[in-house]
C-alpha cells in the first residue's frame, strides 16, 4: 500500500484496460523480446494509446543497474554495459548496484538531435583532455521503453536516428573528431493518428510490428470504459489495489516467457511457410520473415509452449506484415485483411 501511495503519479493498471487486444499483445511481445524491433500504433484520437504504453512500463519488474551510471548499465551483460563500467570491471573495482523501475522515456516532438543523442563538451575535451558526455534520451532509455507520440510528425532524420539505435542497440556521438559510444537497447514505441499523415514506407518498415486500433463502437463497452476511468480518477489507490493480483500474474507470465524464449523452436517447414507468405504478399526485403519468426517464438513462450505452432504464427503475422505491403491506391481492401487472406490460403492445409 505504501509503495503505491509513494508514487508521484498513479498509473492506470495494464490489466484494467478494456479492449485494444492487438495493441496490448504487440507491447507484451516486444517486452518479452525487444529484438522484435518495437511497435507502431496507429489509431483514432482518445483510444488509450498513451495510457496503455505507460501502463506496460509500470507493470514491468525493476531492473538491476550499476549505481551512478549514466546508461543504466547491466552488472554482468557486456552488451548492456557502458565503456566506463567495463573499464572499472577490468580494473577489478567493486561496483555497487541498485534496482530501479524500467525507464519510460518520452521523446517530445520539438526535440533536437543533441537532446536525443547527447552532447560532448568540446571545450573541456580540448583544454583538459577529458571526454565529458552529457547523455541524451537514448542513454536514459537504455534497457527501457522509448515512446514517441505523433511519430508521423517527427522530423525524418530524428526517426532515422531512433530506428538505427533501436536496431543496433548502440548510439554513437561524434563531434570534432571525438567519439563516444554507449549501449542504447530499448523497446521503441511510436503512436500516431493516420489523419495527420503517414510515415514514409522505408521508416515504417523499420518498426517490427504495426498495430491498428479503432474507437470502440459497442455502447455497453464504452460505458464500461468510462466507468473504469471514473473509478480510477476518483480513488486511484483502491483501483490499483483491485487489479494488483492480475498485474502480478501478468508480470510473472512475462518473466517466465523471457526465461523460456531462448529454448523455443520453430520447425523448418513452418519457417518455409512464413517466407512463402511474405513472398506471396510481395514484401520487400527479409525483415518481415525475421520479425514474424521472432514474434511467433515470443508468443509461444508467452503461451508456455516449447515450440511454435501454426496458430501462434496466425496470431502474430498480421501485426508483423501489414505495414510492409506496397500501397496500391486502387486497393479496396485493408492491408491487414489482405495478409489474413494469404495466410489462410497458405496455412489452411497445415495441422494445428
Amino acid at each position: 500500500m505504501n509503495k503505491i501511495q509513494n508514487q508521484t503519479r498513479p498509473v492506470f493498471p495494464f490489466t484494467a484496460i478494456i479492449g485494444q487486444e492487438e495493441m496490448k499483445l504487440a507491447l507484451i511481445l516486444n517486452v518479452i523480446d525487444p529484438k522484435i524491433g518495437g511497435v507502431m500504433i496507429m489509431g483514432d484520437r482518445g483510444t488509450g494509446k498513451s495510457t496503455t504504453i505507460r501502463a506496460i512500463a509500470d507493470l514491468l519488474p525493476e531492473i538491476e543497474v550499476i549505481s551512478d551510471d549514466l546508461f543504466n548499465s547491466h552488472i554482468c551483460d557486456y552488451d548492456l554495459m557502458s565503456d566506463t563500467a567495463k573499464k572499472k570491471l577490468e580494473q577489478g573495482l567493486n561496483l555497487s548496484t541498485e534496482f530501479i523501475k524500467v525507464p519510460m522515456i518520452d521523446l517530445p516532438l520539438g526535440a533536437t538531435e543533441d537532446r536525443l543523442c547527447g552532447t560532448i563538451d568540446i571545450e573541456k575535451a580540448l583544454n583538459e583532455g577529458i571526454k565529458t558526455f552529457e547523455p541524451g534520451l537514448l542513454a536514459k532509455a537504455n534497457r527501457g521503453i522509448l515512446y514517441v507520440d505523433e511519430v508521423n510528425l517527427l522530423d525524418d532524420h530524428l526517426v532515422d536516428i531512433l530506428l538505427d539505435a533501436s536496431a543496433s542497440g548502440w548510439n554513437t556521438v561524434e563531434r570534432e573528431g571525438i567519439s563516444i559510444r554507449h549501449p542504447s537497447r530499448f523497446v521503441l514505441v511510436g503512436s500516431g493518428n493516420p489523419e495527420e499523415g503517414e510515415l514514409r514506407p522505408q521508416l515504417l518498415d523499420r518498426f517490427g510490428m504495426h498495430a491498428e486500433i479503432r474507437t470502440v463502437k459497442d455502447p455497453s463497452l464504452r460505458v464500461q470504459i468510462v466507468e473504469q476511468r471514473s473509478s480510477f480518477d476518483h480513488n486511484s489507490i483502491s483501483f490499483i489495489q483491485k487489479f494488483q493480483d492480475k498485474q502480478n500474474e501478468l508480470k510473472n507470465d512475462i518473466l517466465l516467457a523471457q526465461e523460456k524464449l531462448s529454448s523455443i523452436t520453430i520447425d523448418y517447414d513452418l519457417r518455409v511457410k512464413i517466407s512463402e507468405i511474405c513472398s506471396a504478399l510481395n514484401v520487400d526485403g527479409l525483415r518481415g520473415d525475421i520479425v514474424t519468426n521472432r514474434a511467433a517464438k515470443a508468443f509461444a513462450a508467452y503461451q508456455s509452449k516449447d515450440k511454435v505452432y501454426v496458430e501462434d504464427v496466425k496470431k502474430v503475422i498480421t501485426l508483423c506484415l501489414r505495414h510492409r505491403l506496397r500501397k496500391d491506391p486502387l486497393d479496396t481492401i485493408d492491408s491487414g485483411t489482405k495478409v489474413n487472406q494469404v495466410v489462410d490460403d497458405i496455412l489452411s492445409n497445415e495441422l494445428l
